[in-house]
Order: C-alpha cells, then structure tokens, then sequence
C-alpha cells in the first residue's frame, strides 16, 4: 500500500495514508475505507513510523488520512506525529475527524499548537442536505447548520456521483462549503464494496458542468478517484 505522497500543484503538501484502531462510527452506507485497520497498534505504530520516515517538511504542510478519525491512530502514533512536525517544522496540518470525536479536536489543537504546528480538521459532511445525508448516507452528523459544523471543524469534503444528486444539488453543496470553511475536497463515488453505487449520469453532469466551474479554485480539491492524491494505490499490484 503506497503510504506516502508529494502534491505539487495546488496546495502544495506531503501527505500521509497512516493506519489506526478503525472508524468507531462504521455506519456510513458507501464506505468500506475502514477496512484499512487493526486493532494491534504495535503493528500499526510501526507501518506509521516507516511512512512517516518519507517526510521531509519540503512545503512544511502535511496532510494526514487514515480511514478514520485521527484520534483512532492511537497514543503512539500521535506523539510520533508531534513530533514529526517539530523536527521537520511543519507549520499546518491536516487531519480528518469524524462528527463523534469532535470533542477531542479541541485538545490536539493545543498539542501542535506547542510545537508551532497549526492544526486544521477535516470533516466529510458528504451534502449538506441533512436529511439525504442522514437517511441515504447515514453519516451520523446530527447537526443540520453549516456554520454549526464549521465552528468546530476547518475543511470538508463532499462525495459526487450518487443517485438524486443533480448539478443544482452539488453546486450549492460546493457554495456552502466555500462559505463556511476554509476548504473543500469533493470526492466523486468510486465503487466499492458496499451496497452504494456511483451513477453514471450524475458524475456525467458533474463532470460537465460543475468540474470546470471549480478545477482552478485554489480552495477546492477535486477527486476523479480516491487515490488522486497519490496514497492508497497498491504498489506492483500487491499491499505492503
């Protein structure tokens, strides 16, 4: 599994794919991402060390997946990341958090914050339509205003290419997303395993007509598939 990554282009970052404990929530009907996970941190610790032994601080900016929320990454991991960011003066970074840990976000932030690392959190709210979100998506965000969400997280991302969705629909989720946070990741759906499909004729028309309208936007990433940023991917055809 390819772990490390260098975007070069807009909102230039290293970033990382680390692995944790696994999502607590699990509930999400269109994800199987937190089947990158064990329970034995030891193990875990250890293909995060090698990961995180790639970094070199050249843009002093890292972002940080796990198929998770970064609490799940264990004590271990976190100071390595602490002090990670210490050694290679790494001025932001980038985690992702479900609505569950929002609580823990709070604490974290002052940890970086020691070490002169500020911490951005990223939440995927997937829409801002709380009802398809909650009843099709089953994200369990049980906020339903924007500003709400924003006032505890920085960034979010939004998932394209499903049933009922329309240009209308994605373009005001993307106008939401701009006013209330500070960035964007739009993924558009990738099969998987799960019962969820992509459908075509909702990625046509945000390929058409919603793509262009955004791709130069230095606030919005935008993802044609879930390994854009360059981790996930297996190396050689084969998961080290």
């Amino acid at each position: 599994m390819v772990r490390y990554s260098i975007i070069h282009e807009k909102n230039p970052r290293e970033i990382l794919l680390l692995r944790g404990s696994g999502c607590r929530w699990r509930k999400c009907a269109f994800c199987d991402y937190h089947l990158d996970c064990s329970t034995d941190m030891e193990e875990n610790d250890r293909i995060n060390q090698e990961a995180m032994s790639h970094v070199t601080g050249v843009y002093h900016h890292l972002e940080v997946i796990n198929s998770g929320s970064f609490p799940e990454l264990g004590a271990g991991t976190l100071q390595a990341l602490v002090d990670l960011c210490k050694k290679k003066n790494i001025h932001t970074l980038h985690f992702e958090c479900h609505w569950l840990y929002r609580d823990q976000i709070a604490p974290w932030r002052a940890a970086f914050s020691r070490v002169g690392t500020q911490l951005k959190v990223k939440i995927g709210v997937e829409t801002f339509d709380a009802q398809y979100r909650e009843t099709v998506l089953k994200k369990g965000i049980r906020e339903t205003d924007p500003a709400s969400i924003a006032a505890m997280f920085d960034e979010c991302c939004l998932l394209f290419g499903l049933s009922g969705q329309t240009v209308d629909s994605m373009t005001h989720d993307i106008s939401l997303g701009l006013r209330y946070f500070e960035r964007v990741c739009v993924n558009v759906f990738i099969e998987n395993q799960t019962d969820i499909k992509p459908d075509v004729d909702v990625i046509r028309a945000f390929t058409e007509n919603v793509l262009p309208r955004y791709a130069d936007n230095a606030r919005v990433d935008i993802l044609l598939n879930n390994t854009d940023f360059g981790v996930g991917a297996k190396e050689d055809g084969h998961e080290k």
